[in-house]
């Protein structure tokens, strides 16, 4: 009888492996990336999991003759010895002489799409998507999704050593936290429920648990926008913290994530940063300036007339953008204290001017990736604010349950994951960094 212990051995290297195996014989897996036939030898491009690697083949190497049927996305497992050279700059680098290749499948067909090149650059964007399993092999296309996984993985490690807790919170939900039309309805077993448009009610509830948590999840929008920002589902980073003093917590606690997440991006994953030519920001500190301020910028420095005197247009983004450039040398700023009108129920009022409120949002490199805020905790604050916009206080008991047990002061944020990898890799349109897009348009592969 067989028995399972739990002991992974690992049985395959990675290129990263190579050097602490110089001049010995290891095996590796992977697709053939490209083959390259020269006079008396080939070089075999082998594409790993994270690398590309290249393998030499030679008839003086062993006794293995190459098989003429091995094609390019051939997935293969390759046996040979690791030995050094030097590239065109003198720096070392690794290669494998191929000793043995065993074929584990061929594809049925030839590839509609050549992905062995460094970019996708002629593969029109609806193309790339329809082709997603394919396309994702790309070096450069897969290179944006691992440092997207740096991304979430940097917020993870970052709120964890700040004693916040990770919760994971239902999806479907008996109503929408950000209210309004943009909320997909669901039949659930004869009753009427809703896709969750975000965790912020049970973010809530359990900052009277564990004081800090965080979310990264999914939320979906049923927004009718087929732009270059917006998708109907995308992945949220979030997080709620009570016993705040002010919402300003929020916006350091936000700032120190992110200067955590770009070291670890700088540390842990420099061949993907390497390869898509990212400029990383720097940060010490992040600008801060009211909404009514940067309105006023946007009129006498840029002279652009105001359409919209409750919230921010795109190419308004893009000026408070431009000024923290010009004027602090920073690729971010946060801006302040919405108006009321534009801000959720849940959002507490300035005390000050109550027709402001005590939000923000963080706008990086021409585009609001960020929205947070503090909380109103007050029980009686939150029904009258509810009242006072029309809203049936009956529909929100569970939700209203938090403050009415008693509250701290809080409040928290959302993060774009998306959005965030878009702006920092540089990119136009936000599904280049969504792996399988769900738009208007789009709920396929």
């Amino acid at each position: 009888m067989d028995k399972i212990n739990g002991v992974v051995q690992k049985k395959y290297v990675d290129f990263d492996d190579f050097a602490a195996h110089e001049n010995e014989i290891v095996t590796i897996t992977g697709y053939v990336h490209r083959i390259r036939e020269m006079t008396g030898f080939s070089f075999v491009l082998l594409r790993t999991a994270r690398d590309v690697v290249q393998c030499i083949y030679a008839p003086e190497f062993s006794d293995y003759r190459w098989d003429d049927t091995i094609t390019e996305n051939s997935c293969v497992k390759v046996s040979g010895k690791v030995v050094a050279s030097a590239d065109a700059k003198g720096n070392k680098r690794y290669e494998l002489q191929i000793h043995n290749v065993e074929v584990l499948s061929r594809p049925k067909e030839q590839s509609p799409i050549v992905i062995n090149k460094k970019q996708l650059d002629n593969v029109p964007l609806d193309t790339n998507l329809n082709m997603r399993p394919l396309t994702l092999r790309n070096p450069r296309e897969r290179a944006i999704f691992k440092i997207q996984e740096g991304i979430a993985r940097g917020f993870r490690d970052f709120l964890s050593g700040q004693n916040f807790t990770e919760v994971r919170t239902p999806k479907i939900v008996f109503a929408g936290a950000e209210g309004g039309a943009n909320i997909f309805k669901l039949d659930y077993f004869g009753k009427q429920v809703y896709l969750a448009q975000s965790p912020q009610f049970y973010k809530q509830a359990l900052v009277g648990v564990y004081d800090r948590v965080f979310e990264i999840g999914p939320v979906f929008r049923a927004e009718h926008h087929d732009t270059s920002r917006h998708l109907n589902e995308y992945i949220s980073m979030d997080f709620e913290m009570g016993y705040i003093d002010s919402f300003y917590d929020i916006m350091n606690m936000e700032t120190g994530a992110l200067k955590y997440i770009f070291a670890l991006l700088r540390k842990e994953y420099p061949k993907e940063l390497a390869l898509l030519q990212v400029k990383m920001p720097e940060i010490t500190e992040i600008p801060v300036i009211r909404f009514k301020d940067a309105k006023d910028i946007i009129v006498n420095k840029y002279k652009k007339k105001i359409t919209d005197f409750n919230d921010f247009e795109p190419e308004e983004e893009q000026l408070m953008c431009k000024y923290a450039q010009e004027q602090f040398g920073s690729d971010f700023i946060f801006v302040t204290h919405y108006p009321s009108k534009k801000r959720p129920f849940y959002t507490m009022d300035d005390p000050a001017d109550p027709e402001y409120t005590l939000s923000f949002d963080l706008l990086f490199r021409g585009m609001e990736i960020t929205t947070g805020g503090q909380r109103i905790h007050d029980y009686d604050m939150q029904v009258e604010k509810m009242r006072s916009r029309g809203m049936k206080v009956e529909d929100f008991e569970t939700y209203l349950m938090f403050h009415k047990y008693g509250a701290p002061p809080h409040g928290g944020l959302g993060l774009g994951l998306e959005r965030l990898t878009m702006n920092l890799l540089g990119f136009k349109n936000v599904r280049y960094t969504t792996m399988f897009p769900r738009d208007i348009n789009r709920v396929t592969p």
